[in-house]
């Protein structure tokens, strides 16, 4: 089945039988890829201690709704129905896309920001470098890794790609970052969205620097947005790519849930491309 970039979503709302779902080639612009082989990078949310943690919160909660002795939950016997309330943080709690109004004064949300959700992506592994103590993600190991390609979003996968990236407790560790220089090469190439596996693109403890989500975002005042700022660039962090999948180019679709806030827990997924 061969769709054109154009038709994507009218055909994506389409009901399909089984069958039909086993190979769906999309044809867009002059690359195809299989819409029935998605590759989530997204890390699950959950309240049990497996769940990753930053920023120094507890981990999530996930608890039945009560009200006296009633309980919002099927196994209890008292409800029909399971009826959660979930108290978390996108930030500290796992993969999350996030807007310029994360780092400014005035309000930002990034449901505003994100109005399209397909990306060419490229995949790329960064072996990070030790500069006096900090591991980093360099400009020169983006500019040869990329080796000159500008897609609209790019997907880092920091080096080693230890499992534990699933459940790290990344709080008072000091975990790697971008460089600021990476950051503007980036923006300077016209990629629209990063996505990375690290809790920040910027330093943990940096006296409020902020300089990799500054240059990237092309923020220079933060009390008073100045007016060619990428309103319209996301920042997503936490994402776990597993290390069977290669590096290379894909179709990103890059799902958010509607909050209106300067961040939403999101669901990015990849989709491998067949002919180019």
């Amino acid at each position: 089945m061969q769709i054109t970039f154009s038709n994507l979503l009218r055909t994506l709302r389409k009901p399909l039988c089984p069958l039909r779902l086993k190979t769906m080639i999309a044809t867009i612009d002059n690359f195809q890829v299989d819409l029935s082989k998605p590759i989530d990078i997204s890390i699950p949310l959950s309240n049990t201690d497996a769940n990753p943690i930053a920023w120094y919160v507890e981990k999530p909660e996930i608890e039945p709704v009560r009200f006296g002795e009633w309980v919002g939950k099927v196994s209890s016997g008292m409800s029909s129905t399971n009826f959660n309330t979930i108290i978390f943080n996108p930030h500290g709690h796992g993969t999350h896309t996030e807007c310029l109004g994360h780092i400014t004064r005035d309000f930002y949300s990034v449901n505003q920001s994100l109005k399209q959700f397909f990306f060419t992506a490229e995949l790329v592994s960064i072996e990070l470098e030790d500069q006096h103590g900090d591991f980093i993600v360099t400009k020169e190991a983006l500019v040869r890794t990329l080796e000159g390609k500008f897609p609209e979003a790019i997907v880092i996968r920091t080096l080693p790609n230890d499992l534990d990236k699933l459940s790290r407790k990344y709080s008072h560790t000091d975990p790697p970052f971008l460089a600021e220089d990476a950051a503007l090469y980036l923006r300077e190439s016209g990629i629209q969205h990063l996505l990375i596996d690290l809790p920040s693109v910027d330093k943990e403890k940096d006296e409020g620097k902020l300089l990799a989500h500054k240059a990237f975002w092309n923020v220079t005042d933060v009390n008073n947005l100045n007016p060619d700022a990428r309103l319209e660039a996301t920042i997503t962090e936490m994402i776990y790519v597993p290390v069977e999948i290669p590096d290379g180019s894909y179709l990103l679709n890059l799902q958010i849930a509607s909050f209106e806030n300067d961040a939403s827990p999101s669901k990015p997924v990849l989709y491998a491309v067949v002919n180019k």
